[in-house]
């Protein structure tokens, strides 16, 4: 029996056009053929993604027109609370309404809340556990690791939008390739060693220093190739990278 952690990007399940049924209905069914198959188990934490984003900027568009108002005399938001802060509740809160979507999804599996605190007292009645957002500061995949740290599973899934880590953003650098391996040290230089709200990275910087600590090995892939997911289950040849 072996235990995975997948952390799955809150764009893979509300995406800009919104959930699809269809993809729930077959990312279900992937899951559950592997967890059938071995008696196994799987624990997913769901991140904000696309939704979290703009719930964030449209917050940040708003702290900068009331800085500039307050220049003029007006009072200011922004001196009075914590704009990170604010930031990662408005994350946290869209990991939870993304989690309660994949919560009901596998209902018939999940016996347990959403996890909301991966540091408390918690217990895994079905083969199936969900969790969110924790608090301010953490992200969904730093939740990951200490998840996978308390049920000691030796690796984690990372399911995103896209298919790899490149060694550039291929957006903007062309000459951009595939990495099919990279160690937390290489990663950790690409993507800076701090926490930003909302930011668009492979992986949380404190997640991957803390899953470096650890010794677990992190599998990037797309989360919208179920076909490439089930490869990655049943130990089978994949595309995505590996980081460890």
């Amino acid at each position: 029996m072996m235990t995975i952690v997948i952390s799955l990007g809150g764009s893979i399940v509300a995406p800009q056009e919104g959930p699809s049924g269809i993809f729930l209905y077959d990312f279900r069914n992937v899951l559950l053929s592997w967890i059938n198959g071995g008696d196994h188990k799987a624990i997913i934490v769901v991140g904000g993604g696309y939704a979290a984003r703009q719930w964030q900027k449209a917050y940040k568009e708003m702290v900068e027109m009331d800085k500039a108002i307050s220049r003029d005399g007006g009072s200011s938001i922004s001196r009075n609370i914590d704009v990170r802060q604010s930031l990662d509740r408005i994350g946290i809160a869209a990991t939870r309404l993304n989690a309660q979507l994949i919560r009901e999804v596998f209902s018939d599996y999940c016996r347990d809340p959403i996890v909301t605190d991966p540091s408390a007292d918690i217990t895994m009645n079905g083969k199936i556990l969900i969790a969110a957002g924790w608090k301010p500061g953490f992200s969904t995949d730093y939740d990951a690791v200490i998840l996978a740290e308390r049920f000691n599973a030796e690796k984690i899934l990372n399911l995103s939008n896209v298919p790899q880590i490149y060694s550039a953003d291929p957006k903007v650098d062309p000459n951009a390739k595939p990495l099919f391996h990279i160690s937390f040290d290489s990663l950790l230089k690409m993507i800076g060693t701090e926490w930003d709200p909302g930011a668009n990275v492979p992986f949380d910087p404190i997640a991957a220093d803390k899953a470096r600590e650890l010794g677990l090995t992190v599998i990037f892939a797309s989360g919208t190739n179920l076909m490439n997911f089930a490869d990655i289950l049943n130990d089978r040849a994949f595309i995505g990278t590996i980081i460890d």
